[in-house]
């Protein structure tokens, strides 16, 4: 047929979500593309060492463990693109991915774009990124066990992973921008009642500076002006996580957030087309809930073609 998709599955994005499903796609006979933007492996890249991962009893870098799934989903056949998608037609039964280096046609459609952490966007932020910058105190808090921490943000996170954070560090700075938390009241009063965790009001973040690790912060307080240097040997930045939704606003229901909405099969709005990952709702952003959330689209997409 002149309309027969190319594919029997698409999945927009190589993270661990995407790599998962796209392996477990494959091995059930199902024609598996998987497009990624820019690199394979996603958030894990980001990710100095990963150590709460099942099946790793020694601490395994994010960008090893990256090529590690690429090398299994290459084994069984899965092929790769690189493209950056800019929009979904997905009403009919022949789905279309439509990037910017070309269109894609497949029966079912894995949207596992993921999400991005907020940056500060500050001079020594991505050089020190996994060599004490994180976004992510359950993934990297125990490489700080008894130093001295600073939290950037005021939001539920920022107290959230701050409290988290006092049970292995020896203390933990919070700087915030403003004079007061936007976190939820009881998060508030546990950050306040914690005797690890203090506080610098109405001062953001100028400068992360170390040397080859991070080892102090410029702040400046926003209502005199006045910068500063304090020591710090850890920074987490809690200042918002965005999912990567651009291309399918118009295509797919998302929430107030710009999560993707799904149930727990990760179906979407729309048939044939499923969710994984940090991009959907409810997401706990945990390299383990991505590679389950993956294996779950890649099962649901294959009842859905048997069943057509």
């Amino acid at each position: 047929m002149a309309n027969e998709p190319e594919y029997d599955v698409v999945i927009v994005g190589g993270g661990a979500a995407g790599l998962a499903a796209s392996i477990y796609a494959v091995r059930a006979m199902l024609k598996t593309l998987v497009i990624e933007k820019m690199a394979i492996g996603g958030q894990i890249l980001y990710t100095g060492e990963i150590e709460n991962y099942p099946g790793f009893p020694e601490p395994i870098g994010g960008p090893e463990l990256a090529m590690l799934y690429q090398k299994q989903a290459e084994r069984f056949g899965v092929e790769f693109k690189y493209d950056l998608i800019a929009s979904l037609d997905v009403e009919g039964p022949v789905k279309n991915v439509i990037g910017h280096e070309g269109q894609y046609t497949a029966k079912t459609v894995i949207v596992a774009s993921g999400g991005e952490h907020n940056k500060l966007g500050v001079p020594g932020e991505e050089e020190f990124s996994g060599r004490g910058v994180s976004y992510c105190a359950t993934c990297d808090g125990n490489f700080f066990k008894d130093m001295d921490v600073t939290v950037v943000g005021g939001g539920d996170a920022a107290m959230d992973e701050g409290t988290y954070l006092t049970r292995m560090t020896k203390s933990v700075t919070v700087v915030h921008r403003r004079d007061e938390l936007r976190a939820s009241k009881i998060l508030q009063q546990r950050a306040f009642a914690n005797p690890k965790m203090e506080f610098i009001w109405d001062t953001a973040v100028e400068e992360i500076k170390g040397n080859g690790d991070v080892n102090g912060l410029v702040l400046k307080n926003l209502k005199t002006g006045e910068v500063s240097e304090r020591p710090t040997e850890g920074v987490f930045i809690y200042i918002g996580f965005h999912p990567v939704n651009d291309y399918l606003r118009e295509s797919l229901k998302i929430d107030a957030a710009g999560h993707v909405v799904s149930d727990l099969q990760m179906s979407t709005s729309v048939p044939g087309v499923f969710t994984a990952g940090d991009v959907r709702q409810h997401s706990d952003r945990q390299l383990a809930n991505a590679v389950g959330d993956g294996v779950a689209a890649a099962l649901a997409a294959y009842r859905y073609i048997s069943a057509a």
